[in-house]
Formats: structure tokens, sequence, C-alpha cells
């Protein structure tokens, strides 16, 4: 019997890189938390501001991140799934009402293409890679990480809808059934959400799985649910967004974290 140790490079090395270049994602994670937390502490122009900015810091983090823990090919795989599928189904449901329902973007957050602003498919890539993760962390077989993965993501928009619909930054033309506890919002939409989120997750898992050192989209996944469910209940005043927010995506991210604490992968 022979023994094969492997001595190649890692998923997570980047080879000869400069030794500043691991704490780009850390950096640009930071920066979004901060314009997170002063995002809660300002109005007007300033907070419009503030979501541009956490969303590019959290796409930056992402791609930066995907990059040197899996590689180029990989990282230009998932941009072009999540950028793809995010931009085909905004546009249609904009001009369509479908996936989601009846509802139009307002100008604030920038520069659009067929009424979807350019910044929405970047939010969409940073919150799919940590909900991806996640689910493999939990599951092998593709049909639970597509389901656990599914579920994850579209309950991220449990708290982000009500919070931006409040903002402005889209309107509802018509609710008809809701969810109890979060008005003025289709249940449509979150069906919507959840079909295309279990579609895009699936086909993120074609790609391949790599075991790298995850401590940057495991931090982004644990702030965005832990500051929106605190956001919803003492800020914004929205219990009912806090309640279905934190029930759908606990359900997957308290079995994740005793999963990363008790079966640590280094």
């Amino acid at each position: 019997m022979s023994v094969r140790i492997y001595s190649g490079p890692h998923a997570d090395r980047g080879g000869n890189l400069p030794p500043w270049v691991p704490f780009v994602p850390w950096t640009l994670l930071g920066i979004g938390v901060a314009a997170q937390i002063a995002w809660v502490l300002v109005s007007g122009g300033p907070r419009t501001a503030l979501t541009i900015v956490s969303v590019l810091a959290f796409f930056g983090a992402t791609v930066s991140h995907a990059r040197l823990a899996r590689r180029t090919k990989w990282t230009l795989q998932y941009l072009g799934i999540t950028l793809g599928v995010s931009m085909l189904v905004e546009v249609l449901g904009v001009n369509a009402q479908f996936p989601f329902g009846d509802y139009d973007y307002s100008s604030a957050l920038g520069p659009q293409v067929l009424g979807v602003p350019l910044l929405i498919p970047l939010a969409w890539a940073s919150m799919a890679y940590p909900c991806l993760l996640a689910a493999q962390r939990l599951a092998v077989d593709p049909l639970a990480t597509t389901i656990i993965g599914g579920v994850l993501f579209a309950g991220w928009d449990l708290f982000l809808d009500p919070q931006m619909v409040g903002e402005g930054y889209w309107t509802w033309n018509s609710v008809g059934w809701h969810l109890p506890g979060i008005d003025g919002i289709p249940l449509q939409n979150f069906l919507g959400w959840l079909l295309t989120a279990l579609a895009l997750v699936w086909l993120l898992d074609r790609l391949p799985r790599r075991v790298a050192k995850d401590g940057v989209p495991a931090v982004m996944l644990s702030w965005v649910y832990v500051s929106n469910v605190l956001a919803a209940l003492v800020f914004f005043g929205r219990p009912g967004a806090a309640i279905w927010g934190g029930l759908v995506m606990g359900a997957i991210i308290i079995p994740w974290w005793w999963r990363s604490w008790s079966q640590p992968q280094w």
C-alpha cells in the first residue's frame, strides 16, 4: 500500500501574490459593514449613497474572495450565472410582472438597463455566494443543497424588500395577498424569489466544490442575518419582517453555525 500526499496549491492560496492581497476581501467587507451601520444613522441622499457603497463593497468582497479561494475560472462562471440570471429575471419582472409581481424601480439606485438598476444584479451576486457556501456546508446531495440554499437566499428578501420599499427604491403597483406582518408587498414576490433562488442555487451548485478558508462569506452572511433582525426590530419598527426573516433564515443559519463550529474544515 502506498500513501500519496498532495503537495500542490490549495484552493485558498493565490500563488506568488503580494502579502496584502488576502486582506482585500476583509477590507471590502469591513467597508460594507461600516456603510450599513452608518446607513441607519442618516437619511435622504446620504442613505442612498451608503446603500450603493455597501452593495459595491460586498460585491467586491465576494469577487475578490472567490478569486483567491476558488480561482479565476470558477469566479467568472459564478458571475456569469448570477449576473445573467438576476438581470434576466429582473428585466422579466419589471416588464412582464413575472415572477415577482407588478413593480417599478425608481432612479435612486443609479443607471438602469430596461428598467433595472445595474446595482441590483451586483446585490444578487454578493448574497448568493455566502448562501451557496452555507448550503454546501450543510448538504452534499444536490437536491438538499438546492432547497437549503434557495430558502436561505429567498429568506434574505423578507428583510430586504420591506426596507428598500420603505426607502422608495422600488414601488409595488399591485399587492393583493401578502404575508401577515409584512404589508405592502405581494406574497407573489416572495414566492417568485423562492422559485428563482432555487433555480439559481441549483445552477451554481453545478460548479466544482472546493474546500477553502471561507471566513469572509461566513462573516458576511452572519452579519446580514443578525443586523437585519436587529434593525427590523429596533430601528425600523418592522417586527413582522424581523420574525419572518429571522425564522426562515435562522432555520438554516443556526444549524450552519453549529456545523461550522463543531466540524471546522480547517
